[in-house]
């Protein structure tokens, strides 16, 4: 379900992090961390959304913005964060793939 062209234009592939657990409010910084860092080395991330267990409105914000600014990818959303895109529409907005091999293919 790609909904745009990726944006990366750096060399190599794009780095991937893989959180796991519940974001929230007050666990979000860490997880804005690895984004930005991950982002500033190369121009995109790719995030493993298989170990989220669960999400708030605050987590889709800060997914949302990132998609905006960076060639970010999600794989393999946890069912639950899969509910929650749908519900709210951004599956249809985000660079979402089935896999790690599939979303570093481009």
């Amino acid at each position: 379900m790609t909904s745009s062209a990726p944006r990366h234009t750096g060399f190599g592939p794009l780095p991937v992090i893989a959180p796991r657990g519940e974001f929230d409010f007050e666990s979000l910084p860490s997880l804005q961390a690895q984004i930005e860092s991950a982002v500033a080395a190369s121009g995109g991330v790719i995030l493993d959304a298989s170990g989220i267990t669960f999400a708030d409105s605050m987590f889709l914000v800060l997914i949302l913005t990132y998609h905006r600014q960076t060639d970010l990818r999600v794989v393999s959303p946890s069912p639950r964060l899969t509910r929650l895109f749908s519900i709210r529409g951004i599956d249809a907005v985000l660079d979402i793939y089935p896999s790690l091999d599939a979303a570093q293919i481009i």
